[in-house]
């Protein structure tokens, strides 16, 4: 949910966050004179504040690392602690410097210590000169501190080896998918139930406010991605008056995500209550009538009309069923190399 999107939704998201920025910047933010004056180091982080001792994650790197020690549970701050990692890339043009601009790239588990400095280039000019750029792994991933399932790389490589490929086609792999993923989750609660009980949405948003504070800022300033919109929401009603400026894009419906007590099986993914199954076949759809409508020359799937089309295409999957051909197979009709 987290890759990279193609170049038009890239400038589509970038001249939406240079926007939401830049008005923010005419109502809120500091003028370039004000910008000037704000520029030197925030105070001390108060008592219960991670302490960030940036440093460059690599020598030459314009990326520094930190690591921020919080609250394994938020609600017995005096408890055990736990480690994120944090990465920040400051602003080009510190003279006028706005403030820090938090990101989580989606997920969940999108490591934003990993992905958001893969994708900086695409933040627009003007967000890169007047903010610095922080990420991070959120609790659980990563860098962070990590669940991890297995003791050994053996372990974790023999349970890899029983679940099929893609999705599972048939009883025996669907029984063969549910048993891999039952064991698993019974053996990551046995190696750290704690963590495992401390790793939701509304922690990782109690995490982001910490962050926040430990970098100086009154107010935060946010994108989230897909997942990272969920984490944005959450954020927003657990600290409504600690926002300056909020970027949601590729929302996840919040019902969907959470389900509807009542309505919704507790197994079924958030992806099949937001309907996306549903909507791709759609999708599917429409491109069958479309090149079934057209020419070969146009479309070179087509079979001469809509019906004919959408046959070939079942021809198609039933062979790859029965045959696969190399990475092709009925659950991933494209190869992943």
């Amino acid at each position: 949910m987290s890759a990279p999107v193609a170049t038009a939704g890239r400038r589509r998201r970038a001249a939406i966050l240079t926007a939401a920025l830049a008005c923010s910047v005419l109502l809120t933010g500091p003028g370039p004179a004000a910008a000037r004056a704000a520029a030197p180091s925030p105070p001390p982080p108060a008592s219960g504040v991670p302490r960030l001792d940036w440093s460059p994650c690599k020598p030459g790197s314009p990326w520094d690392c930190a690591t921020a020690k919080v609250p394994l549970d938020h609600a017995a701050p005096a408890g055990r602690s736990i480690d994120l990692a944090v990465v920040r890339h400051r602003a080009t043009d510190p003279g006028r410097r706005i403030g820090t601009l938090f990101v989580n790239p989606g997920g969940p588990g999108g490591p934003g210590t990993v992905q958001v400095p893969q994708f900086y280039d695409g933040f627009p000019k003007e967000v890169r000169e007047r903010f610095d750029i922080v990420s991070w792994d959120p609790r659980g991933i990563g860098n962070s501190t990590a669940v991890n399932c297995f003791a050994t790389p053996e372990e974790a490589k023999a349970w890899a080896a029983r679940p099929p490929a893609g999705f599972p086609v048939g009883a025996q792999e669907r029984k063969a998918s549910t048993d891999a993923y039952a064991a698993l989750g019974r053996r990551c609660e046995k190696r750290d139930p704690d963590l495992l009980r401390h790793v939701s949405t509304a922690d990782t948003a109690r995490d982001l406010d910490l962050l926040r504070r430990a970098v100086g800022e009154p107010r935060l300033n946010y994108l989230g991605v897909s997942y990272g919109t969920v984490l944005g929401a959450t954020y927003a009603n657990l600290f409504p008056d600690k926002i300056r400026t909020m970027v949601l894009d590729s929302n996840i419906d919040p019902k969907a995500w959470t389900g509807t007590p009542g309505q919704d099986d507790p197994r079924t993914t958030t992806l099949l209550r937001m309907g996306s199954d549903r909507t791709a076949a759609a999708t599917l759809d429409r491109f069958l009538t479309l090149c079934g409508s057209a020419p070969a020359t146009r479309c070179a799937f087509s079979a001469g009309s809509p019906g004919a089309t959408r046959q070939k295409f079942d021809r198609l999957m039933g062979q790859l069923r029965e045959h696969p051909v190399g990475p092709w197979t009925y659950a991933r009709p494209s190869p992943t190399r």
